[in-house]
């Protein structure tokens, strides 16, 4: 990814915890075998030493997902005002200290939505500020692109081939995975991705996101507030992802795994090639 010049120097701990663990289990034949299972654990969000939210993570970037879920939900907006991320598995808490006035979010608390997301549950009132302002590019993308961005793919999802149990996303430019995350749900992983496009000053226009992920308005609006035109994804997508993808204008395609994959809207921003 790269580097915003003014990259604030924030303190950060980087404290990932481990994603997997080994256990034993017995197979249909009755036979004990060793396996890994993956690692769920809450991380409780301190802003200014306000508590905001629990979320329940695997705890692979615990910063950069602390600092994309304040943002995406609308309680901090300026990067460069943030002092320091710390996160202290001992208690399971993750403590932001930013400069911005953060009288605000008692009242932005007050308004909350339980949604479908795993991993997550709820967003506030603020989470849709903003969303009609949000302008993004036209992109310019292939069949033969998408085919290799899917293999390419393959690659990663490592916790998943382990253990199972997790969603994986990815900030992709052309064929080539930039940041990839696993996380037990899906927004976890988008907000992950997003703080730490934020922290690195990262333009999402020219770039493709990728989730194991269903479609939901929740993923289309936060892959919007990153900037991202084109939404790529390896399982469904539903009515209001849909109509959310189409006001926005994010090409958006499902249920890509292979040589296949269908799109449900920015079809023209596409040169099928594949074939040839």
């Amino acid at each position: 990814m790269t580097t915003a010049s003014h990259r604030p120097r924030l303190s950060r701990t980087h404290a990932e915890a481990p994603l997997t663990i080994a256990v034993t289990a017995v197979n249909e034949q009755g036979e004990t075998v060793d396996k890994s299972i993956a690692c769920e654990r809450p991380l409780t969000l301190y802003l200014n030493w306000k508590p905001i939210v629990t979320l329940m993570t695997l705890g692979a970037r615990p910063e950069t997902l602390s600092l994309g879920y304040l943002k995406n939900q609308g309680f901090i907006t300026d990067i460069n005002e943030v002092k320091s991320v710390i996160v202290d598995w001992d208690v399971n808490s993750a403590a932001i200290i930013t400069n911005e006035d953060t009288d605000h979010v008692a009242k932005k608390m007050e308004e909350k939505t339980v949604t479908t997301g795993c991993g997550q549950g709820t967003v506030f009132g603020s989470f849709t500020a903003g969303i009609d302002e949000i302008e993004l590019p036209t992109p310019t993308l292939t069949q033969s692109g998408i085919y290799a961005l899917l293999k390419n793919l393959n690659q990663y999802n490592e916790t998943y081939k382990n253990a199972g149990a997790v969603h994986g996303c990815g900030v992709c430019h052309n064929d080539k995975i930039l940041s990839f995350v696993e996380d037990v749900g899906r927004h976890n992983a988008v907000d992950t991705l997003a703080g730490e496009m934020w922290l690195d000053g990262t333009d999402g226009g020219d770039k493709v996101f990728y989730t194991t992920g269903r479609l939901t308005s929740e993923m289309v609006i936060k892959v919007a507030k990153m900037g991202i035109p084109v939404l790529l994804s390896r399982s469904g997508i539903t009515e209001m992802g849909l109509t959310l993808a189409k006001q926005l204008g994010i090409t958006t395609i499902a249920r890509a795994k292979g040589r296949h994959f269908l799109v449900y809207h920015g079809a023209d921003t596409i040169t099928f090639d594949g074939n040839k």
